[in-house]
């Protein structure tokens, strides 16, 4: 009996003994489990985050470099000529005035919508770059064609008009807009290259512009002006945006250039339809009245060739003709349509 008793007390001892030991090696593993975390910690520099805050400090670093590139000296010289430019046009445009010739100049180049798109696809790509290289690239390329275009516009344009190119001049801007949504959508070493030669088209665009409007007088501050303010579209957005470059501008920026590659399509398209006319449709004499209302013009249409005085008008020509019906003017002997003119022998 007391071998019995003594064997069961033995048996509680060690039944004793067994759970304070699983206790303390639970404690014991969670313990070394924390000393490898700390290890790791003291190997990496920093603690050990957990998933929800790695994004808290993802949201935290991007709110930071928002704002550090919000203070960055580079991003207020910018804004500060976006202003001041925004400033000069907004009171050319609310006060009434006779407008000079200098503020004709960048009027009218903010009034070429396509180039001003392309331009600004640019100054998206000077955002994209990651070396002042290639913005100098860019605008030197800009600069470079337009600098020659304009001083010597009348012999270079003549030689274009006799070249195979110039049956297709109307196609240049379009085709410059498509460029520079295509230079969005390359890689960074490929853009190095092809974003300044699409500056040299949108620039070789622009000075045709500037040379054809300005009819071959060459005032000087008209053109300055002009550049001046073709400049501001190119730099200015661009180097707003470079103090914030990262992997969160290439989705946008491809984004601006699909936009692009779709608008320089439809102007192109554009200029294929044919134009309808405006004038008004001719009465059905099947019509009662001979389809003759109010609304219908009483006189047959002005014959260009009498309103320039090239050809005479006739003496019942304000006179509504019987029956009501509206005959066509005669057009054979109109000299601005290829006729002689009643003049000529």
């Amino acid at each position: 009996m007391n071998t019995q008793l003594a064997a069961r007390d033995q048996v509680e001892d060690m039944k004793k003994q067994k759970q304070p030991q699983k206790k303390t090696g639970r404690a014991g593993s969670g313990s070394g489990r924390a000393k490898a975390e700390a290890r790791a910690a003291a190997e990496v520099g920093g603690p050990v985050e957990h998933p929800v805050s790695s994004e808290v400090g993802k949201a935290g670093a991007a709110r930071l470099r928002l704002q550090d590139g919000l203070r960055s000296p580079a991003f207020r010289i910018a804004f500060a000529f976006f202003i001041g430019g925004v400033s000069i046009v907004a009171a050319s445009l609310a006060i009434p005035h006779e407008f000079a010739f200098f503020e004709l100049g960048y009027l009218f180049t903010l009034s070429i919508y396509d180039l001003v798109l392309a331009m600004l696809g640019l100054s998206v790509a000077i955002g994209l770059a990651e070396r002042r290289g290639e913005v100098l690239s860019i605008t030197l390329a800009f600069l470079g064609i337009i600098a020659p275009m304009l001083l010597f516009f009348d012999p270079i344009f003549s030689a274009i008009l006799q070249s195979p190119l110039g049956h297709e001049l109307f196609l240049i801007a379009p085709i410059a807009v498509m460029l520079s949504g295509v230079v969005l959508w390359l890689p960074a070493r490929i853009r190095r290259v092809v974003a300044p030669l699409a500056a040299a088209v949108v620039g070789f665009s622009f000075s045709l512009f500037i040379g054809l409007d300005d009819f071959g007088i060459g005032i000087k501050e008209f053109a300055f002006s002009a550049v001046l303010g073709a400049l501001w579209i190119l730099l200015v957005p661009g180097l707003m945006l470079r103090p914030f470059q990262g992997g969160w501008l290439v989705i946008p920026a491809r984004i601006i250039g699909s936009w692009l590659m779709v608008i320089a399509v439809i102007v192109t398209v554009s200029l294929y339809v044919p134009l309808t006319p405006d004038a008004p449709p001719l009465p059905d004499p099947s019509l009662p009245d001979g389809g003759v209302t109010l609304d219908a013009p009483a006189l047959p249409p002005l014959d260009p060739g009498v309103e320039e005085g090239l050809v005479p008008a006739p003496d019942d020509f304000g006179t509504a003709p019987d029956g009501g019906s509206i005959p066509g003017p005669v057009l054979g002997d109109n000299p601005l349509l290829g006729g002689r003119g009643e003049t000529e022998p």
